[in-house]
């Protein structure tokens, strides 16, 4: 792969946090490849994370389990891992003439020329195998039902497109593993796995929305649909109202799987950070778009963390 490496790679990926790890320590000749998985950038991953922890925890509430199976942890940590990693390179393998035209996306690996595209399918091949192997530890149906969600993430670049909403497939595409986690722990779907991953989906349309906020002048330009254009000032009260889906269904979801109060306070929380990206949110200040997209990492942890304290209080009642 290395001899489809540009001689003079640019320092870093524009959108990529300063100083991130890969652009201050690793090997100069991987670099580019880091970046088209997006391992400059981790907030994605914790994103597409969260889902299948989440529904791992909230199946193993449902099952009475007093703390969380460490080895489907690990498991979905590395599959979210290399499958972001290839879901990142195939979007901007389809997408490298729109995003040397965007001035946020020119400086990514195959939009500026550091990798060939043919050196980009192999990383696409390879980071998916490596998913692939994570996948094979689960049970049968987890399996066909994890391969279900590829003709989604088939679809999603080229969404925006055709339609004004491309943040719903996005939302369908990258919540999937809030119906694969339940399904390793139970082998099928159940309700509060639907009412988590609704949930989800609502709470994707709704940053993704902010995040979309950064690139809408140039989206306008070249014809593209987001729902960030849709909306445009309406966009508060839209994000606000994504927000308000998600956590009435994770509510749902809870108490359908019979979570306990610590969960619901959790809710309660994750909603109030929620507020509060919607009340100090500019539109027009796309470094404040950022910060409130990546605030999302904290949803995702407050939320587990309310699901882990759920498990821990309901052995520490069963000893009293």
């Amino acid at each position: 792969m290395g001899a489809a490496i540009s001689p003079e790679p640019p320092a870093s990926v524009a959108d990529a946090p300063p100083k991130n790890w890969v652009d201050r320590w690793a090997p100069e000749s991987w670099r580019p490849f880091l970046r088209l998985g997006r391992f400059d950038r981790p907030i994605g991953m914790w994103l597409l994370l969260f889902p299948c922890l989440w529904s791992q925890a909230l199946a193993q509430v449902n099952s009475g389990d007093h703390y969380p199976d460490l080895t489907y942890v690990l498991l979905f940590a590395i599959g979210a891992l290399a499958m972001r990693a290839s879901g990142c390179a195939y979007n901007d393998y389809v997408d490298r003439d729109i995003d040397a035209r965007v001035q946020r996306t020119a400086s990514r690996p195959l939009a500026s020329g550091q990798i060939a595209p043919a050196a980009a399918l192999a990383f696409i091949i390879i980071s998916a195998l490596v998913g692939l192997a994570v996948l094979v530890q689960f049970n049968s149906f987890t399996i066909w039902l994890a391969i279900a969600s590829l003709l989604i993430v088939a679809v999603y670049p080229f969404a925006k497109r055709v339609t004004s909403y491309p943040q719903i497939v996005l939302g369908l595409a990258f919540n999937w593993g809030a119906l694969v986690g339940w399904a390793a722990i139970k082998g099928s779907i159940g309700l509060p796995a639907l009412a988590l991953y609704a949930g989800c989906v609502f709470w994707t349309v709704g940053y993704d929305t902010i995040y979309a906020h950064q690139d809408k002048e140039d989206d306008a330009l070249l014809g593209l649909g987001s729902t960030a254009l849709k909306f445009g000032e309406d966009t508060v009260s839209f994000v606000g109202g994504m927000y308000a889906l998600a956590g009435v269904m994770w509510l749902v979801a809870g108490a359908l799987a019979g979570a306990h109060l610590v969960y619901f306070l959790a809710v309660v929380l994750v909603f109030l950070q929620m507020s509060w990206q919607v009340s100090t949110l500019d539109i027009d200040d796309p470094a404040n778009c950022l910060r409130r997209f990546k605030s999302n990492r904290d949803v995702g942890l407050a939320l587990l963390a309310g699901l882990v304290a759920d498990m821990a209080l309901s052995w520490f009642a069963g000893l009293s």
